[in-house]
């Protein structure tokens, strides 16, 4: 077994890609109203919402746990996507390294948002990031619909 992987899913939403990327992109502090029972809560801890390299924290709970993680965002707006490098938090007990890349692309009717994780375990045998495929199915979701509450108003 390899201590690199990458692991890969799509969620089809009906919402439009730039909408979605933008919650992420730098409207990050409305994701807890957007999906309260999976995420808690986050914060700024360098830069502010919207600009490329800020840090944040974020409060959620996956799998039954409440866990934290300290990201740094990479912001691809041409390309609709949103990179975050962990730096700290509950994910690094098992990880040397990982990354969430969240890829929104356009089709005709809706859109397609692709979740990948990047990741270097510490151990052989340690867990592979499977358990946050539900989390963020269900996040992704969640936000989707609320968008659509929004432009039904």
């Amino acid at each position: 077994m390899a201590l690199v992987g990458k692991m890969e899913i799509e969620v089809e939403i009906k919402s439009p890609a730039d909408k979605f990327y933008n919650v992420f992109s730098s409207k990050a502090h409305t994701v807890p109203n957007l999906s309260p029972d999976n995420l808690h809560g986050v914060e700024v801890h360098e830069g502010d919402w919207e600009s490329h390299g800020s840090v944040k924290l974020w409060t959620f709970s996956a799998d039954g746990n409440v866990e934290t993680m300290k990201e740094r965002v990479e912001l691809d707006p041409e390309n609709k996507t949103v990179t975050m490098v962990v730096l700290e938090g509950d994910l690094m007990t098992h990880f040397k390294s990982y990354k969430v890349i969240i890829k929104v692309i356009s089709k005709s009717e809706g859109s397609l948002v692709k979740w990948i994780w990047e990741y270097e375990k510490l151990q052989e045998d340690g867990p592979t990031p499977s358990k946050y495929v539900n989390f963020v199915t269900d996040l992704t979701k969640n936000i989707d619909a609320n968008l659509l509450k929004e432009e039904q108003k």
